[in-house]
């Protein structure tokens, strides 16, 4: 069964306004678009910067991680809580990508714009937790993990899933397939350390776009397993980077 996206007018005039200003409008623009944002807004203490650290980075390389490279490469935004080079790089990417000065500086008006990526629940702009809940109705309950640490997989992957949305020139994203509880993911033949269990993979399929095209562009988004692109959906995962998962590269087709 295939979930598709529904779309949220109120998210997205959101996000028009904060991400339709060009880098031309400045600062004061985009600093306008504070009022707008959900409520629940995260709270930056202030300006990011190389040799910061703490939760605000934290939660800044869980918004850019999808802008990991440029071009196909294995490598990926560390959650560390520590700005470094890498952490700089993927911000001057999602800066470039939405019209603001790509000075690999977090301040306001990138502040603003990963902002207006959120939303009220803590899901995203064009992604709703209900599209990743396990299909034989257990939500995110009887995985490999908690369903609270299922939850928080699962909103990370939408930051990087956001990315990839983004370089598609802001095509559809369906969610053939999110979180599945260890008993769904049996009956479906998933390996018992599926990805898919922990909440940190998904099977999605991008509107106009080949697989091919697809796997591309996950490429650079910091997925550490990408299944091949020879099927009618793309599998999307990030299993290095937590201790339960696979600790290896898992591009099925390699490097395209």
């Amino acid at each position: 069964m295939t979930i598709a996206p529904r779309p949220h007018p109120d998210r997205r005039a959101v996000l028009r306004r904060a991400l339709g200003i060009s880098a031309a409008a400045g600062t004061a623009g985009l600093l306008g678009l504070s009022a707008a944002a959900p409520a629940s807004a995260y709270s930056w203490s202030g300006t990011l910067s190389q040799g910061s650290s703490g939760a605000d980075v934290t939660e800044l390389q869980i918004r850019v991680a999808g802008w990991a490279a440029a071009s196909a490469q294995q490598t990926y935004v560390a959650v560390d809580g520590a700005f470094g080079s890498g952490t700089a790089a993927a911000v001057k990417r999602f800066q470039s990508a939405y019209g603001l000065s790509a000075d690999g500086i977090a301040g306001p008006a990138t502040q603003s714009a990963l902002n207006a990526l959120e939303s009220s629940d803590g899901s995203t702009a064009h992604f709703d937790f209900s599209e990743f809940s396990s299909h034989d109705g257990a939500g995110f309950t009887g995985g490999n993990v908690s369903s609270t640490q299922v939850k928080e997989n699962v909103r990370r992957l939408m930051y990087k899933l956001e990315a990839l949305r983004k370089k598609a020139g802001d095509k559809a994203v369906t969610i053939n397939s999110g979180f599945r509880s260890t008993s769904y993911n049996a009956s479906v033949g998933g390996a018992s350390n599926s990805m898919h269990t922990y909440g940190v993979a998904a099977d999605v399929v991008v509107s106009g776009l080949s697989t091919l095209s697809v796997y591309k562009l996950a490429e650079t988004c910091g997925f550490s397993g990408l299944e091949t692109y020879s099927v009618s959906w793309q599998h999307v995962d990030s299993r290095i980077q937590y201790a339960y998962g696979s600790q290896f590269w898992w591009w099925e087709d390699g490097v395209v």
